[in-house]
């Protein structure tokens, strides 16, 4: 009997220390998980201020902070690029004047679906301007200044008016380089389009651009901001425009329809076959 209740206390003290043992343990894994989740909200919280500051510190063109800039642009009179029409210069037609069809374009220079339009479709639409299928119209707005933060969009926009400057083939050139996989910016990394010297890195794999004196001060001085601002303000006034990229042949769109609007040809043969569908013959 005695010896039973000797085994039976040792085996009890050591289920006791088992216990204390695994609460503390557990504890430590509490602290250690503590101390790692708060070091990661600490980096988040310095790389969001980071990627904050960066965002609102682009776009300047003139000088000043980008906030200001584009706010003094806005009230700005626009300088209207060569090769525009309408008010304010806000009409950017290029091809044939007597193509019998038109073809509009409504495009945000950070937008990651018009770049894969562009990349996958855009040497299509040049080539169908070019061949006279078709004239183009483009509207450029810059939305997503707002829904990312930044001035990416606005600034690219300034700089493609400095382009169509230029002529209106530098200006498609530069809009396709602009949408390259290799130059377009991801969605969710740095607002590199904010960034002057940038916009000129990319002008510079274009014949047209490259070492352009005239393209690069218009770029830096933001010549054409204001010209920017009121380019935006004509995509927004087409309340039927949901989402970009949204491509119409003769008013009609293109594409096939989600609920989050219209999904614009994804392939070149795709593009083709609707285009031709659609052609005023």
């Amino acid at each position: 009997m005695s010896n039973r209740n000797s085994q039976a206390n040792k085996q009890a003290a050591r289920e006791r220390l088992r216990a204390e043992r695994e609460r503390q343990a557990k504890k430590e894994r509490t602290r250690r998980q503590l101390i790692v989740a708060g070091s990661v909200v600490a980096v988040l919280a310095v790389a969001g201020g980071i990627g904050l500051a960066v965002a609102n510190s682009g776009g300047s063109g003139s000088g000043g902070s980008g906030a200001d800039v584009w706010a003094k642009a806005a009230k700005a009179k626009p300088v209207p690029p060569a090769n525009t029409s309408g008010p304010n210069g806000t009409t950017v037609v290029v091809g044939k004047s007597d193509a019998k069809n038109s073809l509009e374009l409504f495009e945000d220079p950070r937008c990651p679906g018009c770049a894969a339009f562009e990349q996958n479709v855009g040497a299509t639409v040049e080539k169908d301007i070019s061949d006279g299928t078709y004239k183009a119209t483009y509207h450029l707005g810059t939305f997503l200044d707002n829904n990312l933060q930044g001035t990416g969009s606005k600034n690219a926009l300034s700089a493609l008016g400095a382009a169509l400057n230029v002529s209106p083939d530098a200006f498609l050139k530069y809009k396709y380089a602009l949408y390259s996989k290799e130059f377009h910016p991801d969605e969710t990394g740095p607002d590199k389009f904010a960034d002057d010297s940038y916009l000129i890195k990319v002008a510079d794999t274009v014949p047209a651009l490259k070492g352009n004196a005239a393209f690069q001060k218009a770029v830096k001085d933001g010549t054409y901001n204001a010209w920017a601002m009121a380019m935006s303000k004509e995509f927004d006034s087409h309340k039927d425009v949901h989402s970009t990229p949204t491509i119409k042949l003769n008013g009609k769109v293109l594409g096939t329809q989600s609920p989050q609007g219209p999904v614009a040809p994804s392939s070149a043969a795709d593009f083709s076959a609707q285009v031709e569908k659609n052609l005023k013959k």
